[in-house]
């Protein structure tokens, strides 16, 4: 069996967008795209996942120039719809992460700080708990097995060609950006009210008794609701997430085309 240099070259390319697009993805994703996972690992990762689903990707209906300025500009394409994807898994992540601040810096907790080896900088402890919480609750729904089944689908809906996004589909990626803050607002309004009910009964105690040393008093008690607080809003990151969870699924499948229906 003969193979000629036209054939090799157009099943190189395949491969080549195939994996632009998955590793693009993988790159970013939460957990496997962040600095704890080696390289190699996600390039060996996105390389295996592509193998697998090149029998599922359809053929291309035009031949593209494996060495042309369109195969750049479908590099490119392909490189900025899997980072679209993968990004939308950071964005529900972060949610927890601002909610986390808002409400480290509200209940005195705010001080306690480590770095943070997915973002690569330092975060208070209490964004650490609710990312943790976050990553164990996206890869306990099977999150990364759908991203990757809707990738693998989105090859069908959003064929591998010069086109990519619209400018209407990253004005909607970058309204996720109004939509983390004000979930993560409505995630710590409950301990913003419950600390402010605290230091507003600390400001009556001051006024009724002068002689009182609320400031010495006053911080290891707030530490110590704040704590309470903490433990209370713990039960509402599953409803939270789910939420979250699924305005990103829905956000995906817009922008692949519909690629979470296909059957």
């Amino acid at each position: 069996m003969q193979f000629s240099a036209d054939l090799l070259i157009g099943w190189i390319g395949t491969y080549l967008w195939a994996f632009t697009r998955v590793g693009s993805m993988l790159m970013v994703m939460v957990a496997i795209g962040s600095r704890m996972t080696p390289i190699k690992i996600r390039l060996y990762y996105a390389l295996a996942v592509t193998v697998v689903s090149m029998p599922m990707i359809p053929p291309m209906t035009h031949q593209i120039e494996l060495f042309s300025i369109t195969s750049a500009i479908v590099i490119i394409q392909q490189m900025l719809i899997g980072t679209a994807i993968g990004m939308l898994s950071i964005f529900v992540v972060q949610t927890f992460v601002i909610a986390g601040q808002v409400i480290a810096m509200q209940t005195s907790l705010g001080f306690a700080s480590m770095a943070d080896p997915m973002n690569g900088q330092s975060t208070p402890v209490v964004g650490q708990l609710y990312i943790l919480f976050a990553t164990l609750l996206f890869f306990g729904i099977n999150g990364h097995l759908l991203m990757i089944q809707v990738i693998v689908r989105s090859f069908e809906t959003l064929p591998i060609s010069s086109a990519g996004l619209t400018a209407l589909d990253y004005h909607k990626l970058a309204g996720w950006l109004s939509l983390i803050i004000k979930s993560a607002l409505a995630f710590s309004i409950t301990s913003t009210v419950a600390m402010l009910l605290v230091n507003l009964s600390f400001g009556i105690m001051t006024k009724v008794s002068p002689q009182l040393n609320i400031f010495s008093l006053g911080f290891s008690i707030s530490m110590v609701f704040g704590l309470y607080v903490l433990w209370i809003t713990l039960i509402n990151v599953p409803l939270h997430f789910e939420n979250q969870w699924l305005k990103s699924v829905a956000l995906m499948c817009e922008l692949l085309n519909g690629a979470c229906g296909i059957r």
